[in-house]
């Protein structure tokens, strides 16, 4: 019978992922993209983990004297057993060296324990006769979805992987150093870099903010090529689109080639020398994306955090803000403006232990459709006021031609050209410097923003900071 027979469960490897954090507690950089809690099947050890993340997610030292300390804190300790226990955990886990490998052992159980309530639900369905056979499906289809959503260990990928199937040998990715770099992170704009004093500033939260549609992804990883091509290692969370999708919107940057046409595999010899060329530049860069669809700050950082140790992190990319998933905690405590407050506030954390610059692209409310001048505000800024008092830097992507035809143009401005492919790059908010505007010119068919040359005009900038340097 089955209900005599225990769920899948390893407890060996649960104290031994217990042990090699103890041991070492950056070991824990290495599991936590993947491994949770409720991944443990005996409670204490569920409850040691717990303590453990959350001394990672508070960045505290851990080991055997700070999580004894914390389960007190909690009442915990004696229930898990008392600092004999976690003595033990050390005891039987000779060394963290194969943490991962424990790790995945909890998690593959853990999954296996997942599908036997699944069943118990798939079957509760069946037994509920319900006359739509095809919701039933679905609600049954839903639930294996969700394990196997639950089960994928997506982290950060080199983007030279993503781009091997359109070569048969793809370019080796470069050795990368350890070297920590400190200077700011040019975004390819001269402009822009200037406005910004150098270019984007370690530890600030950049937020790039635009409608749908009016290229905020885009501006994105144009910033990714500049300062990837300048020797910085970049991290792009993508939360949108799949890491195939920025390949391809990558290669059709750099090689100047029509992205359908890449898609299509229709090109001249020319063009295909230059995609070719192009795979080859891009497949040396020292780019990460991460494309799993629903995250949380908190596993972001974590994963981050990795990266930097493992490989170097210098700017990171989020795409976009409105689709991090709050947690349950934010769920439960309000709605989901108070939801993006917290994820604005751990993102401007993130970008201060990481002492990087993290470019957070967010989507704008639809207040600017409706008002005459389409140009955004900082109050346009969806879902949260916080995001513009968390952000050091706030820039809005501009352009009229996404509002007005070309003919509703010509009835108002019968002697001014209509703005066709004309992008302004508003910077909003820079609290250590100026605010003013770059000019654009915008490339659609391959995904390239390109900066017009500018014509000083005193009366368009709208410093806050006069004395700041331009």
């Amino acid at each position: 019978m089955q209900a005599d027979r225990l769920p899948p469960h390893d407890l060996h490897a649960e104290e031994s992922v217990l042990g090699s954090i103890l041991i070492d507690g950056t070991a824990i950089t290495q599991i936590a993209g993947f491994l949770a809690a409720n991944d443990f099947y005996r409670e204490i050890n569920r409850q040691t983990f717990e303590v453990c993340h959350e001394l990672f997610q508070r960045d505290d030292a851990i080991n055997q004297v700070t999580v004894t300390h914390e389960l007190e804190n909690r009442g915990l300790l004696e229930t898990v057993g008392g600092a004999a226990y976690l003595s033990h955990l050390i005891e039987v886990t000779p060394t963290s060296v194969h943490i991962e490998h424990y790790a995945k052992l909890v998690h593959r159980t853990a999954t296996m324990r997942r599908l036997i309530g699944a069943a118990g639900e798939i079957a509760e369905i069946g037994y509920n006769d319900d006359p739509d056979v095809n919701l039933a499906l679905s609600e049954a289809e839903d639930t294996l979805f969700g394990i196997r959503q639950g089960s994928q260990n997506r982290d950060f990928v080199p983007l030279s992987e993503s781009l091997t199937p359109y070569l048969e040998e793809s370019s080796p990715l470069d050795q990368i150093d350890g070297e920590q770099n400190t200077s700011p992170i040019v975004t390819g704009y001269k402009r822009l870099d200037d406005l910004l004093v150098g270019g984007l500033q370690r530890s600030d939260m950049v937020v790039l903010a635009a409608r749908p549609s009016v290229g905020k992804s885009m501006m994105g990883l144009n910033f990714t090529l500049a300062a990837a091509k300048a020797g910085f290692k970049v991290g792009i969370f993508s939360l949108e689109m799949g890491r195939e999708q920025i390949a391809m919107r990558l290669l059709a940057s750099e090689s100047r080639v029509n992205m359908q046409q890449i898609r299509n595999r229709i090109q001249s010899p020319s063009e295909e020398d230059r995609v070719i060329n192009s795979i080859g530049l891009l497949s040396d860069l020292t780019i990460y994306v991460d494309d799993t669809p629903f995250q949380t700050v908190a596993e972001m950082r974590g994963k981050a955090r990795r990266l930097q140790i493992t490989h170097g992190l210098d700017f990171l990319i989020v795409d976009y803000m409105q689709l991090i998933n709050g947690g349950a905690r934010s769920g439960r405590e309000g709605n989901r403006a108070q939801e993006v407050s917290e994820i604005s506030r751990q993102l401007k954390g993130m970008a201060r232990d990481l002492h990087i610059p993290i470019l957070a692209i967010s989507q704008l409310s639809r207040a600017v459709e409706h008002r005459t001048s389409h140009r955004p505000m900082l109050s346009d800024l969806r879902e949260s006021g916080s995001i513009e008092q968390d952000a050091d830097v706030v820039m809005f992507i501009h352009r009229e031609d996404k509002f007005i035809t070309e003919e509703e143009w010509n009835k108002s401005n019968p002697t001014a050209p209509y703005p066709r492919d004309r992008a302004s790059l508003i910077v909003a908010k820079h609290r250590n410097g100026p605010t003013d505007e770059v000019e654009m010119r915008v490339r659609d068919s391959f995904g390239v923003f390109e900066e017009l040359s500018f014509q000083t005009a005193p009366s368009k900038v709208l410093s806050s900071n006069p004395g700041a340097i331009r």
